[in-house]
């Protein structure tokens, strides 16, 4: 009898990636594709050639894809299929899901990358112990999601999920995005590093290479590098970092009572940021968390991808 698969696409801001997956969550093959897009339309056609590269290049495992699922930024509605915005700034609700049915000849469903990535932690990760846990994902961004009961919270709009808008201590006064100050995604995740790196570059001596604005971001992985033979600007930029993600750690475990909390992303893994960040968590704020805090089991390169093809499963 011939594997039952269905197609991932974890569409990010820099990258897509497109591979192929059975219902035990073993990936069978993939591709990597570049994605920088400027909108939404953008956005589709990239999906639509790499797609169409995939399916020339690389090829189903056996028969087609019984569905595809795919993970984006921004907020999406997966009930109805439909792409609301990438983020408050680039808003134009498209039926992303009916459109890649036209040209894929292929059920497809679509959600939101973090609520995907908490879907594959649910189905094939923690979930399998847990029903009550937080996934917070530091990268690019800062996303949460949140299982109460076995099921994701969404809330009235599918904009459940973006606490790294909560603002934390350190009192950098750091201006994020959203218009506040000292945001969790303002301080820690690779665009809050390098907006850090900026404000604080003339305050502490540093060898670190700060692009002009508008030519791309400060490199997180020298930033932890240059840590290490004590820079002072570095180490000021994970020392914040690191309070700012244990912060935004204790203020979802107050809300939401979870008995797990799990990190992902690629900066978290970096250094040894994970263990400075449990250093400065308090035993009475997380004396409920009986399963401790915890990086994923899935690797941290796929999860975005496992959690697209969950959606496609509907699991």
């Amino acid at each position: 009898m011939a594997t039952e698969t269905f197609l991932g696409i974890e569409m990010g801001g820099t990258k897509l990636l497109i591979g192929e997956v059975d219902r035990l969550g073993n990936i069978l093959r993939y591709k990597k594709y570049k994605s920088a897009f400027f909108n939404q339309e953008s956005a589709i056609q990239i999906i639509e050639s790499s797609f169409q590269d995939y399916k020339d290049t690389v090829g189903w495992v056996g028969a087609k894809p019984s569905g595809i699922g795919i993970g984006l930024m921004g907020r999406v509605d997966p009930g109805k299929g439909i792409w609301h915005q990438i983020d408050p700034f680039r808003t134009h609700p498209v039926e992303l899901a009916a459109m890649v049915e036209r040209f894929t000849s292929i059920p497809c469903k679509i959600d939101n990358d973090v609520k995907s990535a908490t879907r594959a932690e649910r189905v094939w990760g923690v979930g399998q112990f847990s029903k009550n846990f937080v996934f917070i994902s530091v990268g690019s961004g800062i996303g949460v999601g949140t299982v109460v009961g076995g099921r994701q919270i969404r809330g009235s709009h599918f904009n459940a999920g973006e606490a790294g808008h909560m603002s934390v201590s350190g009192g950098i006064g750091v201006k994020c995005t959203c218009g506040r100050t000292d945001c969790a995604e303002a301080i820690a995740s690779r665009t809050g590093i390098d907006r850090c790196a900026r404000l604080l570059k003339d305050r502490y001596e540093t060898s670190l290479s700060i692009p002009p604005f508008g030519e791309g971001l400060v490199d997180a992985e020298e930033v932890f590098a240059r840590e290490k033979e004590g820079d002072p600007l570095c180490k000021v930029l994970i020392e914040n970092a690191a309070r700012a993600i244990a912060d935004l750690i204790m203020n979802m475990v107050r809300v939401t009572d979870p008995d797990t909390v799990v990190l992902g992303g690629s900066i978290i893994v970096m250094g040894n940021l994970f263990t400075r960040v449990l250093s400065l968590l308090h035993a009475p704020t997380m004396r409920f968390v009986t399963n401790g805090v915890v990086l994923t089991r899935l690797n941290p390169k796929f999860v975005g991808l496992l959690g697209a093809a969950a959606v496609a499963m509907d699991m």
